[in-house]
């Protein structure tokens, strides 16, 4: 049936009252209307139905049995009705969430799994968004590689890191530095963190070495060392995809500690909403699986010994 063969709305609300009531006065009390209001609307859906819904003796009024009958059926649809429009407010599927998360973290760790945070929470509009500046009423949660001081956020931490050198399968066709020393006769890719850590970490005493080409952004480091362009100190969480595809392979047991670590950020304000929890309570899920997962990873070279 289409709307447009429906009686008027007003009209069944005011039936369906003054049936309830079998009184035109409470119904017109319940729904804010005059008792002619109610008498006139009554008698339009009379009309338009053609048949008599009520007697009426006088100020008094009685419901005929098809009268009844109907009143019943409108009941169970508005109650029908009342239900889903209660069942769409409580609904997950208007929640949002906005995370905000670091561009390597978000590209090379994160966006890969949040498939399967949407998988399970389908109802969660999620809004990932990436770089160093937020606007923090507009993030729920996020993810920061740094030192975990960050003012106006609850703050817990999420994962270390770890660096260590990688290189290309086909660098210098294969001719790969056997020996720690040997990378100061190497073209060196470098970020923000220092060689000269990794470097003392494995044994290496020098100065401050220089790199041959210094990166501010980790998967630019993580492209250029598969192109063969140098021997890269990356860090652990970041470049396993290439790891684990063979485009690169990891040089020496040693790991020097990373100065900054990933933490977990999330908004005072909407902490407590349901979204947010799920979404964290999923994310630590992950990382514990992904730190089992990666633990030979981080241990020493996979690929070549």
């Amino acid at each position: 049936m289409s709307a447009s063969s429906l009686p008027n709305f007003s009209a069944l609300r005011a039936f369906e009252a003054a049936a309830r009531h079998e009184n035109f006065s409470r119904a017109a009390e319940e729904l804010h209307l005059t008792h002619g209001a109610i008498s006139h609307q009554v008698r339009a859906l009379e009309r338009e139905l053609g048949l008599a819904l009520f007697e009426r003796h006088g100020k008094q009024v009685r419901i005929t049995p098809q009268g009844a009958q109907y009143a019943r059926q409108l009941a169970k649809a508005f109650a029908d009705m009342a239900a889903a429009s209660a069942a769409l407010r409580r609904s997950p599927r208007q929640q949002r969430l906005t995370i905000a998360s670091v561009p390597a973290f978000a590209a090379r760790w994160l966006a890969p799994r949040l498939g399967g945070f949407i998988e399970r929470y389908p109802a969660i509009h999620v809004v990932l968004q990436t770089g160093e500046h937020w606007l923090a009423d507009s993030v729920d949660v996020g993810v920061r590689l740094g030192d975990g001081g960050y003012p106006g956020w609850l703050v817990e931490p999420l994962m270390a890191e770890v660096c260590y050198p990688v290189v290309s399968p086909h660098y210098q066709s294969g001719d790969l530095p056997e020996r720690p020393e040997a990378l100061l006769r190497h073209t060196l890719l470098g970020s923000d963190e220092p060689w000269e850590v990794w470097l003392q970490a494995a044994g290496v005493a020098l100065a401050q070495p220089l790199e041959s080409v210094k990166f501010d952004e980790a998967s630019a480091l993580i492209r250029a060392a598969v192109a063969g362009a140098g021997v890269a100190l990356v860090r652990h969480v970041t470049v396993l995809p290439e790891l684990a595809s063979g485009q690169l392979v990891r040089l020496f047991a040693t790991a020097s500690a990373s100065r900054a670590g990933y933490f977990l950020l999330r908004s005072a304000a909407t902490a407590q909403r349901p979204q947010v929890q799920a979404f964290c309570d999923w994310l630590q899920e992950e990382v514990a699986l992904f730190q089992r997962q990666s633990a030979a990873w981080a241990a020493g070279p996979e690929g070549r010994r």
